[in-house]
């Protein structure tokens, strides 16, 4: 048989190939075998180019006669066939347990009800599962396409000789990432966290979406997505709202005036929820848990909801409400600051101006001058005369000047009688020595 013969056969034989799992994928696609058979969808979906691949160079090798390339690229026709073979398989192998999980993790994520918990661990341990199945054979398939080159497998026995040491160094190098494996799997088979768990990581409220054994995937609540390391979650606390349940009680706090009608809010609040589609009828309360410094009354409202988002919305709806009742029905109970008027003498120590210039009585009922101070009887009696004709001079004055040029007038009197009363207290006291 000539050579282009040969080429002809080999050329229909992988064309026969192609054509072949073209059929059995437009079989698959049909309705008679799509609707009864669930892995038909995920197989086609998955396995169509992978399937298209291997069958071609399955058909390459088996037709291909040494010889028909020529001596010189034999070789390596041949060996190119068996590595693209190699990576092919195991494309089709992998893609083919990752059509068969997908059909069950689509069960589990139909389950809902207390029977959900169960089901995200299972998801969980089936995602990180296959994943490490698809490494290994990942890596069986890289050595076996090194060991099908002669020289590779002569140093076979060499290379595992070493192998003791090369792990060594290379777990040395790759501490970290190896970290991230073992904590992965941890996490995964001690069921810490699970797929669609609600959980809050580093002040920051959301879901786990996805779980590998490197990293993990955070959705927050505004659409964010918050990636860490899973050794994050073996060495630092966070919270998981959906450990044991969804289920979740949540909180409304409230700050009103001392004059609020407890009994009448907690009537409200449980009236409202009961006709609210969120609330799992099962806890609820309001109570007085603190009196603030600020004087105003602290309560608190419990709620129960199914899941975390659930809560959430019951709250914001809650809160509206106590804000539109009190509102309404009672403002007087509106937070407000009471404060008190003191007078300014007992604020500054002083009196107000009105008061400034009137005499302050004292103990004994004596009016105070200027020169009570003052020692001996001399003095002491100039004093009284002068602060009883200043006063009375000041009385005389004209009306009309108000009241400033009365208190001038009387101050100019005080000092001319009070001179006058000086001097004589001295002449008498210079006639009586």
């Amino acid at each position: 048989m000539s050579s282009a013969v040969k080429w002809m056969v080999l050329v229909v034989a992988v064309l026969a190939a192609i054509v072949a799992v073209e059929l059995l994928r437009r079989l698959l696609v049909s309705r008679r075998v799509n609707g009864r058979f669930q892995l038909a969808g995920p197989l086609v979906e998955r396995c169509t180019w992978p399937g298209f691949a291997t069958a071609a160079l399955v058909a390459f090798n088996t037709v291909y006669v040494p010889g028909m390339s020529g001596r010189t690229a034999d070789n390596a026709v041949e060996q190119t066939v068996t590595v693209l073979l190699i990576a092919c398989v195991a494309w089709l192998v992998i893609q083919a347990s990752y059509a068969v999980t997908d059909v069950v993790l689509a069960r589990l994520n139909k389950v809902e009800g207390l029977a959900n918990r169960k089901a995200r661990r299972i998801r969980t341990q089936i995602t990180l599962v296959r994943r490490v199945a698809a490494a290994v054979i990942i890596v069986v398939s890289t050595g076996a396409m090194l060991f099908s080159f002669p020289a590779v497998r002569a140093l076979g026995a060499g290379l595992l000789a070493s192998a003791g040491i090369a792990g060594v160094v290379a777990g040395i190098a790759a501490q970290s990432t190896l970290s991230n494996l073992i904590a992965g799997l941890q996490l995964a088979f001690s069921d810490a966290i699970r797929l669609d768990d609600a959980v809050v990581v580093d002040g920051e409220w959301g879901r786990i979406e996805e779980l590998t054994l490197t990293y993990v995937v955070v959705r927050l609540w505004d659409e964010r997505r918050l990636i860490l390391p899973v050794s994050h979650f073996t060495t630092t606390p966070f919270e998981n709202w959906t450990r044991y349940e969804s289920r979740v009680v949540g909180h409304v706090m409230l700050y009103v005036d001392w004059s609020v009608p407890i009994d009448a809010l907690r009537a409200e609040l449980y009236r409202r929820l009961r006709d609210h589609p969120l609330w799992d009828q099962k806890d609820w309360t309001l109570q007085v848990t603190d009196i603030q410094p600020n004087g105003l009354v602290e309560l608190r409202a419990l709620m129960s909801a199914s899941d975390a988002p659930s809560v959430w919305d019951l709250k914001c709806d809650m809160r509206e409400m106590f804000v539109t009742f009190i509102r309404e029905n009672y403002p007087q109970a509106l937070p407000r600051f009471r404060v008190e008027d003191l007078p300014n003498e007992r604020i500054t120590g002083t009196r107000p101006e009105s008061e400034a210039g009137a005499p302050r009585p004292e103990a004994d009922g004596a009016t105070p001058g200027p020169s009570q101070a003052n020692e001996g009887d001399g003095p002491g009696q100039a004093s009284q005369t002068n602060n009883g004709d200043g006063l009375h001079q000041a009385s005389q004055a004209d009306g009309s000047d108000g009241h400033r040029q009365a208190s001038a007038d009387g101050s100019r009197a005080n000092d001319s009688h009070g001179s006058q009363g000086t001097g004589a207290a001295r002449n008498s006291g210079r006639m009586s020595a």
